[in-house]
């Protein structure tokens, strides 16, 4: 299993297939992950454990362990730990490409590109 460190927490990736890609996403407190979209790939998000702020193109709602959020493609969101325990999601993305480089940042903590 392929873990990988990131400043708001890690993800480790369960699945690689040509049609899908699956991530167990760890979001420490205070962690945000960056408003972000994707050219070419749809996301569902299944919350498993912890809680926090889910924002879908400027629309925020708190997300709790059960909850499970669509993101389709092209449209930007973020999810933001506000909590003191760890905010653990499952992603699973589907489309015709899983690369990282689809991933176009609008806003970012980290001053990552």
């Amino acid at each position: 299993m392929e873990e990988n460190v990131r400043p708001w927490g890690n993800y480790d990736v369960l699945l690689d297939a040509s049609n899908c890609k699956v991530k167990q996403i760890t979001v420490k407190p205070g962690g945000r992950l960056s408003y972000q979209y994707h050219h070419k790939r749809s996301e569902v998000w299944v919350v498993v454990s912890g809680s926090g702020l889910f924002t879908l193109d400027g629309v925020t709602e708190r997300v709790h362990a059960g909850k499970i959020v669509k993101i389709p493609m092209g449209h930007l969101h973020r999810i933001y730990n506000n909590m003191q325990e760890d905010l653990v999601f499952i992603e699973v993305q589907l489309g015709s490409y899983f690369g990282e480089d689809d991933i176009v940042r609008v806003d970012d903590d980290y001053n990552r590109q």
